[in-house]
């Protein structure tokens, strides 16, 4: 890859793609999500979506006996994916397609979950929520992470921030009206301790970035990029009490 020709999308690429997750997270936090969610014995067909390299994906195999398909737009992302499943013995039940998840081509009432972990803000909350609920069956469950706000006050730099970076960030409340507008009655709803942003996102990206600039030195891009990464880490060390990424459960009602 020479310099002049890196763009964004190529770092963010080359950044993300050997991190376990391309977000805040960990395995503890998808296990107790999914604690939520009765009879996993019933729940035969799932959906991963924007499911990364799928660091998450690869957890609810281990959990859930059936089938699970992950969608991410990023066809890099998708090859790791299904090379960590082949590795794993899932890739009888466990496969990821190239995708957008804001326009599904899944049968109706086809899946038993639908599961989200750091991408539905991309599309919208609500958005995103209103759409699955199209190929949900009746009863069946959707779990998504979303960025939210945690107090109703926060200060402009932070607000400014989210907004220039495209966000529809909300509060927890208006996260869980917006569920239930869309269809569904509301499970639960927990935020992301700490050390999944610190140690399990950031830090592992922080050093792929490094690297990644070792590699290309003075590429103005890959500068800007990295730049940018590390403003996003001052950000949340500074007003982290302020937001989180929380994890929103549903069921889609049956009526």
């Amino acid at each position: 890859m020479e310099n002049k020709q890196i763009s964004m999308i190529d770092v963010l690429i080359e950044t993300h793609a050997g991190l376990e997750r391309q977000g805040p997270g960990s395995p503890e936090m998808t296990i107790k999500a999914l604690s939520f969610l009765d009879k996993l014995d019933d729940i035969t067909k799932v959906a991963d979506l924007g499911c990364g390299t799928g660091g998450q994906t690869m957890v609810l195999a281990q959990k859930i006996a059936g089938n699970i398909v992950g969608v991410d737009q990023l066809p890099d992302f998708i090859d790791i994916f299904n090379g960590k499943a082949k590795k794993l013995n899932l890739g009888e039940r466990v496969i990821g397609i190239v995708g957008s998840m804001e326009n599904l081509s899944f049968q109706k009432e086809e899946f038993d979950l639908i599961w989200s972990e750091g991408a539905i803000d991309a599309i919208g909350f609500e958005k995103g929520l209103t759409h699955w609920n199209y190929f949900l069956k009746k009863s069946g469950y959707v779990a998504v992470t979303c960025p939210s706000w945690l107090t109703d006050d926060r200060p402009v730099e932070i607000e400014k921030f989210w907004v220039d970076a495209g966000s529809g960030l909300d509060t927890i409340g208006h996260n869980v009206e917006a569920m239930q507008k869309s269809g569904y009655s509301f499970v639960a709803a927990f935020t992301l301790p700490e050390k999944c942003w610190t140690d399990n996102y950031f830090s592992p990206r922080d050093a792929a970035e490094e690297a990644f600039l070792q590699k290309h030195p003075g590429n103005k891009t890959v500068e800007e990029y990295i730049e940018s990464s590390k403003y996003e880490i001052e950000l949340y060390t500074k007003y982290k009490q302020y937001y989180g990424y929380v994890f929103y459960i549903g069921k889609k009602e049956s009526n």
